[in-house]
């Protein structure tokens, strides 16, 4: 090879070098190289030979690092897919998938064990339960590794239990298998019962890990060492060799989704890496995402359900228009529930959509909401330090305004409820001390930790938070009832997959309730099709009703999106509003929404568009033509997010 490609963990497209003649022999594609860039040494991978000799001067490659490990090619593979799909350059994808471990020497720290540090002191030491698989469905999914090749299966599984116990039954009938989970702390569960029967095969690796743990990872990956590896989305790329099944637990989770640029979602990146190792995937949740339902409609995965019958909590949906209210928001069915549940030494779980005291402050004159005048969205009133903030951009007024902007009159009032007024009041009408898990508790990791801890205390009888509360919570924590207690504004909010991720986090709430226990959801409007599925764990029904209203209005799976976000401190709104009219007359097949104008964080203007259609080259093409509309302004940046979880 006269000249090489090189591509390094930066914002760059591949650079042309020319190989010297003493390192033709030796150099091949996926080895880590050293060559001059921007005046200074700087590694990175050698995606191939060169198409052709490049004009103009052209530099060489300095040294060979063999000792370092590189990219396989199935893994160059996967990289040049995902920039092409995701709209990214290949260095800013390598920099992604390749820890910068893989590129110096670390010095190893002392020898340590896997295990969490928290189960090693004995705290969450919780036993697992295990729940009965049949042997007919491991069998099919034990036939594809037998067989080898690509094939992708979805496991719907009527709780965590039962996903964890599918893979102990699985596990011991193969090598080399990478296991995802979407939270840290769904890890720290699963690999302490792993490790109680695979011992040393099993190897841990997130992002989270010091530099020196990473390191040793990789070493023991290469080394072969170790044949099962568990960790968060960044695992999905160790480069593990021979793989033969990779497992995505809580398939469905928008933890899998990367926000930042390249926008990937590691569940979809999962099937690609199995299709090009010709490995199987496994993905599984205890309530799929409508996208890999409907792939099994289609064929194109293999639908996987437990036979049985299984003991599950029973459901109450309320009607918050009939039921008697001791607070506006709280229903005397629940509160009488739960004393019934104390008496008889159970524990509690209050599930609040909203943080802080109060969702709004409102003019009972005129209706009008105080709203955040960058975002204008209603302000959220904090008990705590007296203020009203914006959950959106973070802004904060520490002054509580006296009169209503709109018509001048003094009767505002705090309406709805946010978890602070909830634990006020709950504690006021049982008597008894509450612990709040949300993200005004508990910012820093080790506040998460010290509440979860606590929760396993007998004296913790009644948890109130937000989902933050559900993913944290590990597989174990059992409670014997819960209420939700604000789901309609889950249906509320203006996106197309609101039912559905209301399905998704009240099926997560369920999980920790004993097969005993009981669930209730208070609502206005008890006939939605969400709520009369849930009552009857009917995910068929719910599936075929979302199909339904997705196929009427075009979107997911019958249509790919694809969000741009523009950020500028300038005002842009007409020239990109030309820049849409002109590429609608272009292409008629890209329906293109927007542009939608707020104000980020860092209080710069952001501008929305959302392109719908259904070829997927079409919609590439349409975010290239605003990709390449701002290429040159240094101060417009342009981020695409395709196939986007948040709209």
């Amino acid at each position: 090879m006269d000249f090489v490609d090189i591509i390094f963990p930066l914002n760059l497209v591949p650079l042309t070098y020319r190989c010297p003649e003493v390192l033709k022999q030796i150099i091949e594609p996926g080895m880590i190289v050293s060559a001059p860039l921007r005046n200074r040494m700087t590694k990175g991978i050698v995606i191939g030979e060169s198409s052709g000799n490049p004009p103009g001067g052209i530099r060489e490659i300095h040294e060979v690092h063999r000792d370092r490990p590189g990219l396989t090619l199935n893994m160059i593979k996967l990289l040049v897919w995902m920039s092409e799909y995701y709209l990214a350059e290949q260095g800013l994808v390598l920099k992604n998938i390749l820890p910068k471990e893989a590129f110096t020497k670390v010095r190893k720290r002392k020898k340590k064990s896997d295990i969490p540090q928290s189960q090693k002191e004995g705290q969450g030491d919780h036993k697992f339960t295990v729940a009965h698989i049949d042997d007919d469905t491991v069998t099919v999914l034990r036939n594809s590794l037998k067989k080898g090749g690509y094939k992708t299966f979805l496991l719907h599984a009527p709780s965590t239990a039962h996903e964890y116990s599918f893979l102990m039954e699985t596990l011991p009938w193969v090598k080399n298998v990478i296991l995802l989970v979407p939270e840290l702390s769904a890890l720290d569960n699963l690999a302490q019962l792993l490790q109680t029967k695979f011992g040393e095969r099993i190897c841990i690796f997130h992002g989270e890990l010091s530099r020196g743990q990473k390191s040793e990872v990789m070493d023991k990956v290469l080394s072969g060492s170790i044949d099962i590896l568990i960790g968060t989305r960044t695992a999905l790329f160790v480069p593990l060799k021979d793989i033969s099944l990779i497992a995505v637990l809580g398939e469905h989770s928008s933890s899998y989704k990367q926000e930042n640029s390249p926008c990937y979602n590691a569940r979809d990146v999962a099937v690609m890496r199995g299709y090009i190792e010709k490995a199987t995937v496994l993905l599984s949740s205890i309530s799929p995402s409508i996208e890999s339902l409907y792939n099994c409609k289609t064929g194109k995965y293999t639908l996987l359900t437990l036979q049985g019958e299984m003991k599950r909590p029973g459901i109450s949906v309320l009607n918050m228009r009939y039921e008697k209210l001791i607070r506006p928001y709280l229903s005397k069915t629940v509160i009488d529930a739960s004393a019934r549940h104390i008496r008889n030494d159970g524990k509690i779980m209050f599930v609040v959509n909203r943080r802080g005291y109060s969702s709004l402050l409102q003019c009972a004159d005129c209706n009008t909401n105080v709203e955040c005048p960058d975002c204008r969205i209603p302000l959220v009133f904090h008990k705590q330090d007296k203020s009203l903030k914006c959950h959106y951009c973070g802004s904060v007024q520490t002054s509580i305004p006296d009169r209503c902007t709109a018509c001048k009159g003094y009767n505002l009032q705090l309406l709805g409820a946010g978890t602070q007024r909830v634990q006020e009041d709950i504690e006021k009408l049982t008597g008894i001390k509450t612990l709040r898990l949300d993200s005004d508790r508990a910012k820093k990791k080790s506040e998460i930790q010290g509440l979860i801890d606590s929760i396993h205390l007998k004296e913790s009888r009644i948890l109130i938070g937000t989902k933050l509360m559900t993913k944290r919570l590990g597989s174990a924590e059992t409670f014997s009832m819960a209420a939700v207690l604000n789901t309609d504004t889950l249906l509320s909010i203006p996106d197309f997959r609101s039912a559905e991720k209301a399905f998704q986090e009240i099926m997560s709430v369920i999980d920790k309730i004993e097969p005993k226990g009981r669930i209730f959801i208070q609502t206005r409007m008890p006939e939605n099709y969400l709520f009369k599925s849930l009552k009857s764990y009917d995910h068929e029904s719910f599936l075929k009703e979302e199909l339904i209203r997705r196929r009427d209005l075009f979107y997911p799976p019958f249509s790919r999106l694809m969000l741009i976000r523009v950020v500028t401190k300038k005002n842009i709104a007409g020239t990109l509003s030309e820049l849409v009219d002109t590429r609608a007359a272009e292409d008629d097949d890209v329906e293109i929404l927007g542009p939608h104008f707020s104000r980020n964080r860092q209080g710069k203007n952001e501008y929305k568009l959302l392109l719908k259609s259904g070829v997927r080259e079409k919609l590439h093409a349409a975010a290239e033509f605003f990709l390449e509309a701002f290429k040159n302004s240094r101060d417009v940046k342009v981020r695409v997010d395709v196939d986007p979880i948040e709209i």
